[in-house]
């Protein structure tokens, strides 16, 4: 039984890594709020993040795994989740105007850590991306599914092993990032910034584009 559930786990853990290695909104945010807030930023908006995954597994559970699978609701996720993607980017453009006024001393001097500020934005972010939702309603489903075989100590284990792999990836990333700008420059942050800025906006507008698609098909 222990070993089952350590499968169980462990196979969770790397559905859930070949996930989160691919780049996206989640990534592009811990990023640029690292290198002003620290390494606390990657756990803290992960740890809402799986509050949400969490709350959505227990859904799931109960019913709403078939209706996230359809057509209408992905187009209407992918609008919704591309406009805040968009409001998010337009946000970051306005930071850099700040910027490039630092002093290194003013740019090496951490922001001050607001902690639920960062919980809610690892909720925000999952939302906004339809595919968060959708990757849930298939992979997730069915692998969680087989996990419930073993009851209820099948599903935490699953759950268990997924969000290891997302809090051992982003806390990764956001303690390198955090680490490494001591020997950043305040335009080079500049420049990452925009770049951050490009990414939100270039998702956002994918997003659009894939939610009015699936809402056009169902239209014709």
């Amino acid at each position: 039984m222990i070993l089952s559930l350590a499968t169980i786990g462990g196979i969770s853990f790397i559905l859930a890594l070949s996930g989160v290695l691919t780049p996206g909104p989640l990534l592009t945010v811990i990023i640029k709020d690292s290198m002003k807030k620290g390494f606390i930023v990657g756990p803290l908006i992960i740890l809402g993040h799986g509050i949400l995954e969490l709350a959505l597994i227990m859904a799931i559970v109960n019913g709403l795994g078939e209706f996230l699978k359809k057509e209408f609701v992905v187009g209407i996720v992918s609008i919704l989740g591309g406009g805040v993607l968009l409001w998010m980017g337009r946000r970051m453009l306005e930071e850099i105007k700040g910027v490039q006024s630092f002093s290194q001393e003013e740019f090496l001097k951490e922001s001050e850590i607001k902690i639920f500020p960062l919980i809610w934005g690892g909720m925000i972010l999952s939302l906004s991306n339809p595919y968060w939702s959708l990757w849930w309603a298939t992979v997730g489903l069915g692998y969680m599914m087989s996990a419930m075989e073993f009851g209820l100590m099948g599903l935490i284990a699953f759950f268990v092993g997924h969000i290891s792999a997302d809090f051992l990836w982003f806390s990764l990333i956001s303690y390198g990032v955090s680490s490494g700008r001591r020997i950043l420059k305040p335009r080079i942050y500049h420049w990452i910034i925009l770049g951050c800025a490009i990414f939100l906006f270039l998702f956002g507008i994918w997003f659009l584009i894939t939610g009015l698609r699936y809402l056009f098909e169902i239209s014709f």
